[in-house]
């Protein structure tokens, strides 16, 4: 019987990786092996062949070339279902090896945010003792809770070219300038008070109601849901600079602008 809708042979959306970031104080692979038995406390599921992220901004001393037995290290981290995929703050002199091993070298600038899944590969420290048990007061009637309101992070201070800000399961709010080359990301709507110059992705885990906001609209590509549209030619008089705002309608981005009335 033939087919009522035509298969297409490729399509392209932009989607956004999540990686979780393993900060290396080692490079000995014994004791980063005991601190990975110790983050997972024995069980073998507790990841979920993550992709990984290795930062060697913590190691001390800095590896040099040659020191680093990159197909163990590799190994090390896939045997606790981590799945290494790049690498950020090794010495340039590393970067040939680190290719050969089949990462690829991360150098995007991050914000100085906390990162939403950091694994801390370091020296255990011991446990704080436990806090004194609370003085049970008498019983209070609660006070009816109000409606919990929408997470959402919020970013004060210009996003650099190089920067990417991802807000992970809520909106992004950003005060300040997106500049060109910067990426902002959210699972939620994303609300720019300000110009928008660089990417934004917004309904990164596949949110289709997500929506794109901007006092001065400007930016290089915008995705919703993985539905993207870049503006390699400028954007449209009656809106470049202009308050606007992007929802996904019927597989499209619909661009509208912002008016007072």
């Amino acid at each position: 019987m033939p087919k009522n809708k035509t298969s297409k042979p490729l399509e392209i959306k932009i989607a956004t990786v999540v990686a979780v970031v393993a900060l290396l104080g080692e490079t000995d692979p014994a004791k980063l092996s005991a601190a990975l038995k110790q983050i997972t406390g024995g069980t073998p599921d507790y990841f979920e062949d993550d992709f990984t992220l290795l930062d060697f901004g913590p190691a001390s001393p800095t590896p040099t070339a040659g020191s680093i037995n990159w197909p163990k290290l590799i190994a090390l981290f896939k045997s606790h279902r981590l799945n290494p995929v790049a690498v950020r703050n090794a010495p340039a002199e590393l970067e040939d090896e680190i290719r050969a091993s089949g990462l690829t070298i991360d150098n995007m600038v991050q914000p100085r945010q906390p990162e939403p899944e950091v694994i801390e590969v370091a020296s255990p420290e011991p446990e704080p003792a436990p806090a004194p048990a609370p003085v049970q007061a008498a019983p209070v009637k609660p006070a009816e809770a109000p409606a919990a309101a929408l997470p959402a992070m919020i970013i004060d201070t210009p996003v650099r070219g190089g920067q990417r800000i991802y807000a992970r399961g809520c909106d992004l709010i950003i005060t300040a300038m997106v500049n060109h080359g910067a990426e902002v990301i959210a699972d939620g709507s994303i609300h720019v008070y300000a110009p928008l110059r660089g990417r934004a992705l917004a309904g990164a885990s596949g949110n289709a109601q997500a929506r794109i906001f901007s006092l001065a609209m400007e930016a290089e590509l915008v995705s919703i849901a993985g539905i993207y549209r870049t503006f390699d030619e400028g954007w449209p008089a009656p809106l470049a600079a202009k308050p606007a705002q992007i929802s996904l309608v019927d597989e499209r981005l619909d661009i509208v602008a912002i008016t007072s009335k």
